[in-house]
């Protein structure tokens, strides 16, 4: 458990480490770095005015980003900046590129400076295992796909980022982990997750659409269970220099059924469409969780449908209010 220590977020206004700093506030001093492109915090941090602190900013700007790691002086970071989104990273392949590895190398070059870093943990994806990810482990090699395709911007920038971060672990000692969420959801989220999507639409009766014959295969990862694999990561000894799947491999579905089963469970009356593919997909993936749980003890506890209707409720509540 992280007590009393001082913790810098970049990124910490978006879904994930918003909810961090939610989860990190009462015994800890918390401040977020971020450009604000994306606000999650209005809803996760909603009332915590004046308890944490937040510098705006963006992390490919060294000097910015330095200057707000020397004057935070954190123990800890939690290095959460990044571009994600299908939609935001195909139109964007080169912001996507430039934020995800010159970001991550920025806030790593600024922690091994600063010195007195206790932890760092840096984002990594799922997607560094490629568009066919069985029972993905710490050891499957990782596989993305053609240079030209700009879906795979994302993963080739977030496995550069993730050889930066084992590299400033070997190279310089900087005790530095990193995380590969599998398809997070829940309150909060903002931006182009696909459980976001079916959920908000479900509740207001309107069709839901799925890209494909709806068979791709996701293990769904609520943003709890996701936050308790990055407190393992800041914490536990076993962590640095290595890199560890977060997800959920009991809460794996094809996209249609998670679509039949969103409206099921919230009685809605939406139609499930069908609509072609964009672009390059996903078709499978699934993690393998031994090595997080053997090294940290990394166990996701919330199940799909419980998670469902804990997001459901967080997005009913957004809607009433406006």
């Amino acid at each position: 458990m992280i007590k009393g220590k001082r913790l810098l977020v970049t990124g910490g206004a978006g879904f994930i480490g918003s909810t961090a700093a939610l989860r990190l506030v009462n015994d800890n001093d918390i401040v977020l770095f971020d450009n604000m492109h994306r606000n999650a915090m209005q809803h996760t941090l909603a009332g915590l005015d004046g308890r944490v602190g937040l510098i705006k900013g963006d992390v490919t700007d060294f000097s910015v980003l330095k200057a707000a790691v020397d004057e935070v002086r954190p123990t800890h970071i939690i290095h959460a900046a990044g571009i994600a989104g299908i939609n935001t990273v195909s139109q964007r392949p080169v912001t996507t590129l430039e934020v995800n590895m010159v970001g991550t190398a920025h806030i790593l070059k600024a922690a091994r400076e600063i010195g007195g870093i206790e932890r760092i943990v840096t984002f990594s994806t799922s997607e560094v295992f490629g568009s066919h990810a069985l029972n993905a482990s710490h050891e499957t090699p990782a596989e993305i796909g053609p240079v030209g395709e700009p879906r795979w911007s994302y993963a080739a920038s977030k496995l550069g980022a993730e050889h930066l971060t084992v590299a400033h672990f070997v190279q310089y000692g900087l005790p530095a982990v990193s995380v590969r969420p599998f398809n997070v959801y829940g309150p909060g989220q903002v931006g182009e997750g696909a459980m976001s999507i079916f959920v908000q639409r479900a509740l207001k009766d309107q069709p839901i659409t799925i890209h494909g014959d709806g068979g791709q295969i996701r293990s769904w990862c609520y943003v709890d269970d996701m936050v308790d694999g990055v407190m393992l990561s800041l914490d536990h000894p076993n962590a640095p220099g290595k890199a560890f799947n977060i997800g959920n491999p009991r809460a794996t579905e094809t996209i249609y059924s998670l679509a039949r089963t969103v409206v099921r469970l919230l009685d809605s009356k939406s139609d499930i469409i069908f609509a072609p593919k964009p672009g390059a997909d996903i078709e499978l993936r699934i993690p393998d969780i031994a090595w997080p749980r053997e090294q940290i003890g990394f166990e996701p506890k919330v199940d799909l449908e419980q998670g469902i209707v804990r997001t459901a409720e967080f997005y009913r509540r957004v809607q009433e209010a406006g």
